[in-house]
């Protein structure tokens, strides 16, 4: 099973996991999350990914991160390893609940599943919009 780590400026990753935690509340011990401070320097940040990967206790990590290029998406860079440790930028709701929803499956398959789980959970809410879903 893949483990997810949320690597996000405070309380973000706290709060995505809460809500995860809401929908699928029996993946509490797969799913944590890392909120990096304003002011925790980037070399601490790193050793507590590390640390909280290894409480995952499996060889498979799915990261997510806030913001590309920001302190948070900088500690996912330096946790890399093709195949077993992947990342993504950009985490929202709807892809931390399509990861979870398919973290039994191969990394590769999870990760393209949370980017399109992502990409398909912005939606511009109009009249229209709320028709079609009614």
């Amino acid at each position: 099973m893949i483990g997810i780590l949320i690597i996000a400026h405070a309380p973000l990753a706290s709060a995505l996991r809460d809500c995860a935690l809401h929908v699928f509340p029996d993946c509490a011990a797969g799913v944590l999350a890392l909120d990096v401070l304003a002011d925790d320097a980037p070399e601490d940040s790193l050793q507590q990914a590390r640390d909280a990967m290894t409480a995952l206790a499996t060889n498979e990590v799915l990261l997510l991160s806030d913001v590309f290029g920001a302190t948070p998406c900088n500690v996912v860079r330096g946790l890399l390893q093709p195949g077993l440790v992947e990342g993504i930028a950009g985490v929202n709701l709807p892809m931390l609940i399509r990861a979870l929803s398919y973290r039994n499956e191969p990394l590769r398959v999870v990760v393209e599943k949370a980017i399109s789980g992502g990409r398909e959970g912005v939606v511009h809410f109009d009249q229209e919009t709320c028709e079609r879903y009614e």
